[in-house]
């Protein structure tokens, strides 16, 4: 104990504070030292990674030319899940252009805004948003706004859009008729070297953090995320492209019940009947993969070669809707 005792004495002390002022003098003042600087630094260590804090792309007062299709990314915040009895209580928008291979141009627009629902907010709904009845006490969204940004959209973008495109198109007609493409479904991220699809994570791996307060926040987020270009081209070129096919959703209608597990491991999801679809296990599929689906489904779920389950052919125009 003694010798531990001589280790942190007075003495000890004053040699290391010697060692400490000749090593400093030989150190660059701090002053001198970039951020970038301190940022390659660390990085060429090894030991850490880096974080910069996304700033939003400002509104090109004249967009570039060369990207002629607009696309709109879209966040809500709601007062529950359903679309039927639940209403929005904040929307945020971002309108940018696109050229035909998928690569992202300028920020022609941004709304956010938030409206009063008919009923108070459940505590939960705070508690995930922050929104309190007090921030959306006598707000109104100015569909004016919204409609100058959705009316001119080749392509809706949202992260989860079978939850968005429903509330969106409960609430008003201007959202009526467009294409809609998902960035959570639709986009290969684990290809791309994500661990993760929910925004946090992938805005993360992508080398960023952001303030997710408010939906607009959000909207940028997702923007710098589809951005990122791995190597396979940016992630909105994939999106791009995968709502400019067809897919064949097809319902098992009337399998045997004993099957059902044997669906759910293909990748088959029960649907109940309440939001108007057959009541029965269901798949979407690419249209090239179309009759090897329905072979498996006449040979190893029903188990007759003339079975012929009911299907439908979705565009953009039709997924994610209620």
């Amino acid at each position: 104990m003694a010798e531990q005792f001589d280790m942190f004495s007075g003495g000890a002390s004053q040699a290391s504070g010697h060692t400490a002022r000749k090593v400093s003098l030989k150190r660059q003042p701090q002053s001198d030292v970039s951020e970038q600087g301190m940022v390659d630094c660390l990085l060429e260590t090894g030991r850490y990674r880096i974080l910069k804090k996304l700033e939003p792309r400002a509104v090109a007062a004249t967009p570039r030319p060369g990207f002629p299709l607009r696309g709109v990314i879209l966040d809500t915040e709601t007062t529950g899940l359903s679309h039927r009895k639940d209403e929005i209580i904040e929307i945020g928008v971002i309108a940018f252009s696109f050229d035909h291979d998928g690569n992202i141009g300028d920020v022609t627009g941004v709304y956010g805004g938030m409206q009063q629902p008919t009923v108070a907010i459940p505590s939960e709904i705070t508690k995930l948003t922050g929104i309190t009845d007090a921030m959306v006490a006598g707000q109104e969204i100015d569909l004016g706004a919204l409609k100058a940004l959705i009316e001119p959209a080749d392509l809706i973008i949202a992260h989860n859009a079978g939850f968005d495109r429903p509330f969106c198109e409960a609430f008003s007609q201007i959202f009526a008729g467009k294409a809609w493409a998902c960035s959570n479904a639709e986009i290969d991220w684990s290809a791309r070297g994500f661990e993760g699809t929910k925004l946090g994570y992938l805005v993360g791996q992508a080398g960023y953090f952001h303030d997710g307060h408010r939906a607009v926040d959000d909207c940028f987020a997702l923007l710098e995320v589809l951005g990122q270009n791995a190597g396979a081209g940016p992630a909105f070129s994939e999106l791009y492209a995968a709502s400019q096919h067809a897919r064949i959703r097809i319902y098992a209608e009337n399998s045997p019940f004993d099957m059902k597990d044997h669906l759910k491991a293909r990748g088959y999801r029960w649907s109940d009947g309440s939001d108007g679809r057959p009541k029965s296990w269901w798949v979407e599929v690419d249209e090239e993969a179309l009759e090897d689906e329905l072979a498996f489904l006449r040979s190893d779920i029903y188990r007759w070669p003339d079975a012929d389950p009911p299907i439908r052919r979705l565009t953009a125009f039709d997924r994610f809707r209620a």
